[in-house]
């Protein structure tokens, strides 16, 4: 088990109180000192924020978008959140998993096999999407995250005295608040539900991020009162509440990903951070044609004594980022620390 010798509240606070006057080195002290991902972004935020520079970029069009999970949050614990969120609302919570369908414990048991074997089912991603939206539908907004809250209590089985909402990569946080010093605006595109990643976020270090620039899954919201009738033939009342409809939308990964961004943004981003291959359409999309100067970073889980990592996995990114022309970032040796 790897331990955690401060708290993290307290370390996290630290990070995102260093002001923003302070230069570059210093809010990224947690990268190491000669970290080449940290230099480039540096350079290249000191070459765009420059109104002389023929690079400019003028603030409206500073968008950085993020993908969470393995981004900013760790997802090897022993998976993504939103996995483990599943099987314990399935197979542990006492007041729901005598009530679980036949789909959703099918689907949990995939899921704890893929945690065993490192092996997923096929369709695993989407069946999970729709297990999720099932598994609590009729709930309210307001209860879905109370439910989440309680979950991100929870401890974490690989880190002693951490919990499931701890999980936050520190020197990614340096690099939110750094692009937000210097008028970027940041958005969330995750694979995970949006309503889930709007939880984890509620009461968190990234709790003032607005919850517009949280993009995710996505599942439909019905009125409490509405039953099976077409939002178009049905009217919001007073009496009404809005509560989760238990169906599942869309996966927001690889196109799909480029698509919301699209939607929901409007304009092709120019810094894009990521670490699978869910994000490549992501990545790719944000560095071709681009009217701005713009990058790509790509997280490599290479860290196997402070994170869960995978060396195969790492490996296959690095390449990855060599053929793509992206920024690859080693948490092993880009990192002073993860998690403390």
């Amino acid at each position: 088990m790897k331990k955690i010798k401060i708290s993290l509240l307290i370390l996290i606070s630290v990070i995102l109180l260093i002001p923003s006057c302070a230069s570059s080195k210093d809010i990224l002290n947690l990268w190491t000192e000669d970290s080449n991902p940290k230099d480039l972004l540096i350079s290249y935020v000191d070459n765009v924020t420059n109104k002389n520079s023929p690079d400019f970029i003028p603030i409206d069009r500073r968008i950085a978008v993020f993908d969470f999970d393995g981004t900013l949050f760790c997802e090897t614990d022993p998976s993504y959140f939103d996995y483990t969120l599943l099987v314990y609302r399935v197979t542990e919570d006492p007041d729901y998993k005598n009530k679980a369908s036949k789909f959703e414990k099918e689907v949990a048991e995939k899921i704890i096999t893929l945690n065993k074997t490192g092996k997923a089912a096929s369709n695993l991603e989407v069946d999970h999407g729709k297990a999720i939206a099932s598994a609590f539908k009729d709930m309210t907004l307001e209860e879905f995250y109370n439910y989440i809250q309680k979950f991100k209590e929870t401890p974490m089985p690989s880190y002693e005295n951490m919990k499931r909402g701890d999980g936050f990569y520190l020197p990614m946080l340096q690099v939110i608040k750094y692009l937000q010093d210097n008028n970027f605006t940041v958005y969330i595109v995750s694979g995970t539900d949006r309503f889930i990643v709007r939880g984890i976020f509620k009461n968190s270090v990234l709790k003032d991020l607005p919850l517009s620039q949280i993009i995710g899954s996505d599942e439909t919201l019905v009125a409490t009162n509405q039953g099976n009738t077409d939002g178009l033939k049905y009217q919001f009342t007073h009496e009404d509440e809005v509560i989760l409809s238990g169906e599942f939308i869309i996966k927001n990964l690889k196109m799909n990903k480029v698509s919301a961004i699209i939607r929901e943004i409007g304009v092709q981003p120019v810094l894009s951070f990521g670490n699978s291959t869910g994000d490549t359409s992501m990545a790719n999309y944000t560095i071709t044609n681009n009217e701005y100067k713009s990058l790509a970073f790509m997280l490599c889980c290479d860290d196997l004594t402070r994170e869960n990592g995978n060396i195969d996995k790492a490996n296959t990114m690095f390449e990855l980022c060599e053929k793509n022309n992206w920024i690859p970032v080693s948490m092993k040796n880009d990192w002073k620390t993860i998690y403390f």
